[in-house]
C-alpha cells in the first residue's frame, strides 16, 4: 500500500468526462528484416506470455481512512490492458492518428490499474505501432519517457524483450523533470515547509523585481496577463491528435544562423503555427500569446545536476516578421533564465509556483476566467539520440500524447529521437477544428526562418 501524494491526488480531482488526465505515447516501428507477414500477430502471442506485471502497472486505486492509496491488484486482467488491434484499410498514418485520437478521449476504469497498451497492425509498408496510455497520477511525462526507453534496445539482434508492463523493477529515483509540471510545482510548494521557508527572502525579492519590471514595460506585463483566445475556452471530451517529425539538422542550422538555441527555434515554429492557425479563423489576439514552457537550467559546475524550471514566455505572435518573432522569443526566454541563474532549486520551485498560482486557481475552479496567465503549453521531453529497436523491429518515430484541459485546449509536446524532432499536438476537436493543419504550419514556420536566414 502506498498513499498518493497531494500532487498525484490533484490529477484525480481534476479528471472529468471532458478532461481525461492520462498521458500517452505513440511509437512507430518497421518489421525486422525477413520477418513474416504475420509478424505482429506472432509478437502479440509473445506479449501475452508476459503475465508477471511489475510496478507501477500492477497498482490500482483504493481508499484507506478516506485517503486514496495504491494497492497491488491481485486479480489483474491482462487482456483488459493489453489490446491487439488492426487499423481499417488503407492503413495510412491518417487512420493511425484517428485511432489514437479516439482512444485518448476515453476515460479509464478506476477499479483497475490505470494503463492500456495497444499493439496496432494493418499499417502500410510493413509497419506497426504501439500506443500506450497511463494516468498522470501514476507517472509523470519524464518517468513515462524513461520507461518507454527501457523497453527498447540499441541492438537490432536482441530478442525476448519484455513489454513496458513487465520491465524488471528498478529503484525509484527523484525525477529531474518534476519541475516540468505546473501541478508538481504547486504541490511541492505545499510540502517540505522547512526548506520552503528559507527561500522566502530570495523569492520575494525576485517576484518584486518582476512586478516592478512589468510596471515599467507594458510588453513585459503580458507575462501576467495572457490575452483572451479561443485556446482558452471550456472543452469537450473528444480529442484530435496530430503528429509529425521534423529534421533536427534544419532546426539546428537556423539556430546557428541566429545565435539562438534549438528550443528557441522550436518555440518560434510553434508561434508561427499558432499565428497562422488563429489568423485563418480571424481569432488572432492583438497581444502576443503566452506559453508555459519547461526549460533546462543545468549549471555545469553545479553539484545538483540537471534542473528544470517553468517559465512564461511571450511567443511574439503579434509580430509578422519570422526573424523578429524568433529573436523576441529568444530574449524573453533568456531574461527568464537569467532571473533563475541566481536562485537555488528550491527558490526556483517556489518562484514558479507563486507566479503560476493564478493559473492553477483558474484551471482548478474556473472562477478567474479573466486572469489568463498563459494560453498554451509547449513542452520538450528529451528522447534517445540513437536508433532504437524492440525485438528486432526498428523504431521509426515516437510521438508524445499529452493532456488538454478546460481553458487550455491545446498542448504542444515534442521529443527528440535520432536526427528528428517529433511533435505531438493534442487538442479539443470542437474548440480547435482542423487541428492537423498546424503540422503544415509548423513546417511553414521553419521554412520561413530558413529563408530569412538565407539558408
Amino acid at each position: 500500500m502506498k498513499p498518493l501524494s497531494p500532487t498525484d491526488q490533484m490529477f484525480l480531482w481534476l479528471e472529468k468526462r471532458q478532461q481525461p488526465m492520462h498521458v500517452g505515447g505513440l511509437q512507430l516501428f518497421s518489421f525486422p528484416e525477413n520477418a513474416p507477414d504475420d509478424y505482429v500477430a506472432q509478437l502479440a502471442d509473445q506479449l501475452r506470455d508476459h503475465t508477471t506485471v511489475t510496478s507501477p502497472f500492477d497498482r490500482r486505486l483504493d481508499s484507506r481512512f478516506a485517503q486514496p492509496v495504491w494497492v497491488k491488484d491481485e486479480h489483474l486482467d491482462l487482456e483488459h490492458h493489453f489490446r491487439f488491434e488492426a487499423l481499417p484499410t488503407p492503413g495510412r498514418v491518417r487512420e493511425l492518428l484517428s485511432f489514437v485520437s479516439a482512444e485518448h478521449s476515453h476515460l479509464m476504469d478506476r477499479e483497475r490499474p490505470l494503463w492500456e497498451f495497444h499493439l496496432i497492425e494493418g499499417l502500410r509498408d510493413r509497419q506497426f505501432a504501439v500506443y500506450t496510455k497511463i494516468h498522470h497520477s501514476l507517472v509523470d511525462g519524464v518517468s513515462a519517457m524513461r520507461m518507454a526507453q527501457r523497453m527498447l534496445s540499441p541492438d537490432p539482434e536482441q530478442r525476448d524483450m519484455p513489454p513496458i508492463w513487465a520491465l524488471p523493477p528498478r529503484e525509484r529515483r527523484s525525477s529531474d523533470g518534476e519541475g516540468m509540471s505546473l501541478w508538481r510545482s504547486i504541490g511541492q510548494l505545499i510540502g517540505e515547509s522547512g526548506k520552503q521557508l528559507g527561500t522566502v527572502p530570495t523569492v520575494a525579492r525576485e517576484l518584486l523585481k518582476t512586478i516592478n519590471q512589468a510596471r515599467k514595460d507594458p510588453a513585459y506585463d503580458s507575462v501576467f496577463h495572457a490575452p483572451p483566445s479561443i485556446l482558452n475556452q471550456k472543452i469537450t471530451g473528444s480529442r484530435r491528435f496530430a503528429a509529425q517529425s521534423y529534421c533536427l539538422n534544419r532546426i539546428r542550422a537556423v539556430g546557428q544562423a541566429y545565435g539562438v538555441t534549438v528550443n528557441d527555434v522550436v518555440m518560434a515554429m510553434c508561434a508561427s503555427a499558432l499565428r497562422t492557425y488563429l489568423m485563418n479563423q480571424d481569432e488572432l489576439p492583438a497581444q502576443p500569446l503566452i506559453a508555459m514552457v519547461p526549460v533546462s537550467l543545468r549549471r555545469d559546475d553545479s553539484e545538483e545536476g540537471n534542473q528544470v524550471g517553468i517559465i512564461l514566455a511571450s511567443l511574439g505572435t503579434h509580430l509578422s516578421d519570422p526573424a523578429d518573432r524568433l529573436m523576441h522569443i529568444h530574449h524573453d526566454v533568456k531574461m527568464a533564465k537569467d532571473r533563475y541563474a541566481t536562485m537555488s532549486s528550491e527558490e526556483i520551485l517556489n518562484y514558479t509556483a507563486l507566479t503560476l498560482a493564478p493559473a492553477a486557481f483558474n484551471l482548478l475552479t474556473g472562477m478567474a476566467p479573466k486572469w489568463q496567465t498563459f494560453n498554451v503549453v509547449i513542452s520538450n521531453v528529451p528522447g534517445p539520440s540513437e536508433d532504437c529497436y524492440w525485438n528486432g523491429a526498428r523504431m521509426e518515430g515516437m510521438y508524445p500524447v499529452s493532456i488538454a484541459m478546460d481553458r487550455l485546449a491545446l498542448n504542444m509536446t515534442l521529443t527528440s529521437y535520432r536526427d528528428q524532432i517529433e511533435f505531438g499536438l493534442i487538442g479539443c476537436r470542437r474548440t480547435l477544428p482542423s487541428l492537423q493543419r498546424m503540422l503544415d504550419y509548423l513546417e511553414e514556420g521553419l521554412a520561413e526562418l530558413e529563408i530569412a536566414a538565407g539558408s
